[in-house]
């Protein structure tokens, strides 16, 4: 009887053993399935050995421990919001146009709707501003040379537009909305560019334990393309060698389960060669973000 299985240390081992030889997550757990196991016991064995693995590897090598991150898809490589009711605006479904799982990348087609993108446009282009980064020694923020687009923060849930978009993608990635910051909205004019970083906050500065104290780490980032410039502007991740066009409505989405390179999420935003790029960006936190 289902009732009856356990989850043993023979099972663990093996499910490690499978992970370590490069085996998906979906092909052990079908692997399971077809030894006689229930989806529910398979799926719960996975992920708590898994994870269990990771953190003693991580304590091994001296390293951060992983923590859970936002997944637009589900094991079975669905996605797990693909469409919404059509009110005013909404967009008719979410395609997965890509999908890289070490760096964990997946691009999305029709995130956002045409009237959408213009709507977070208009909304943004009177507050536009220098960009600023997180200043990791102090705390605060600072304008960067690496960063020379404009920019601009609504508040979470602002307005109607942003509410909608943020409930969206809260449903998308199956993470808390209030485990967001608000929407940033940035222009990339000509010849201007983002230079390759990390999202999350370095843990050795002095300055992270204050930004810390509002949300804990950022787990996850989403770019989402506001227009289509006519060349350049590309999202790129030098560690794997794999760039995402800017598109109108569509977005690409990584997460980091830790904040360290291992991750392989250094990324940029490549220089505009014409026209002008615009992105809405939204950054996902462990925990509730006031």
């Amino acid at each position: 009887m289902v009732a009856a299985q356990q989850i043993t240390p023979e099972l663990q081992r093996w499910i490690v053993e499978q992970a370590s030889a490069g085996r998906a997550p979906e092909v052990v757990l079908q692997a399971m399935r077809d030894s006689g196991w229930s989806t529910e016991v398979a799926e719960q064995a996975l992920e708590d050995t898994l994870r269990d693995h990771l953190v003693e590897q991580a304590r091994l090598h001296g390293l951060p421990p992983p923590v859970r991150v936002p997944e637009p898809m589900a094991t079975d490589g669905s996605l797990l919001c693909s469409a919404e009711p059509l009110t005013a605006g909404a967009v008719a479904g979410v395609h997965v146009l890509a999908s890289l799982m070490n760096p964990r990348i997946v691009v999305l087609g029709g995130l956002l709707s045409e009237a959408e993108c213009d709507g977070l446009i208009e909304l943004a282009a009177a507050r536009l501003a220098r960009s600023e980064t997180v200043e990791v020694r102090t705390g605060g923020s600072e304008v960067n040379d690496a960063r020379t687009s404009e920019g601009m923060f609504f508040e979470r849930a602002e307005n109607p537009l942003c509410a909608r978009i943020e409930q969206r993608i809260a449903t998308l990635l199956n993470w808390p909305m209030d485990n967001g910051e608000g929407l940033q909205v940035l222009r990339y004019r000509t010849h201007t560019e983002y230079k390759p970083h990390y999202d999350y906050f370095d843990p050795l500065q002095p300055g992270t334990a204050a930004v810390l104290e509002r949300g804990g780490q950022r787990v996850a980032s989403l770019v989402m393309y506001l227009n289509t410039p006519p060349r350049g502007g590309a999202t790129v991740f030098p560690d794997a060698h794999f760039s995402v066009l800017p598109v109108k409505g569509n977005a690409v989405f990584f997460s980091y389960d830790r904040p360290h390179p291992m991750t392989r999420t250094l990324h940029g935003g490549a220089s505009v060669l014409d026209g002008e790029k615009w992105v809405a960006t939204k950054w996902l936190r462990e925990r509730r973000f006031d």
